[in-house]
């Protein structure tokens, strides 16, 4: 799954800010300056919300998601296993210089992490590696696999000049 609606090609680090807050690297909320580590991060935040059914900093206020990310304070389930739980916290490492994918042999130490032990990387490659889960799909339009949300009835409304929380932004 890629979304490239942001992609774009960049020689050493990019200060851009763009992205879901939950899936959002420390680099790139504290303005460091970020490169491809932050992929790795969001690869680690992609992992563990598969195997939890979360994120794991999730708030309902962006601004909570963000201090949860900072603080770097992961909580695991119980039935979580070891090396999922060790490859995750190898991913999630807030300090770029450590975390996987970003060592001195890039992504074979992801590549060759315990918890792929079993992992059909040339199948994979070839694209011969049968889907763990397929989905039952009624047609093209069939939507019942995803989560339903209600649709926003309120109204926005307008915020007086006075109480705007941007004006010392400028």
């Amino acid at each position: 799954m890629t979304d490239f609606g942001f992609a774009k090609i960049i020689e050493g680090k990019t200060y851009t800010l763009c992205g879901t807050p939950e899936y959002l690297a420390p680099e790139i909320i504290l303005n460091k300056g970020h490169g491809k580590a932050v992929d790795w991060w969001t690869f680690g935040i992609l992992i563990y919300e598969m195997l939890v059914g979360i994120d794991p900093f999730n708030d309902d206020d962006p601004m909570m998601v963000y201090q949860k990310i900072i603080k770097n304070k992961i909580k695991f389930p119980k039935n979580i296993e070891k090396d999922a739980k060790s490859i995750i916290k190898h991913l999630l490492d807030a300090d770029v210089t450590k975390r996987y994918g970003c060592l001195k042999d890039g992504v074979k130490d992801i590549i060759d992490h315990r918890w792929y032990k079993n992992f059909d990387w040339k199948n994979l490659l070839f694209m011969t590696l049968e889907a763990p889960y397929v989905p039952k799909i009624k047609n093209n339009m069939d939507t019942s696999n995803f989560s339903q949300y209600p649709d926003s009835d309120s109204e926005i409304t307008a915020i007086k000049a006075d109480k705007d929380p941007f004006l010392s932004w400028a």
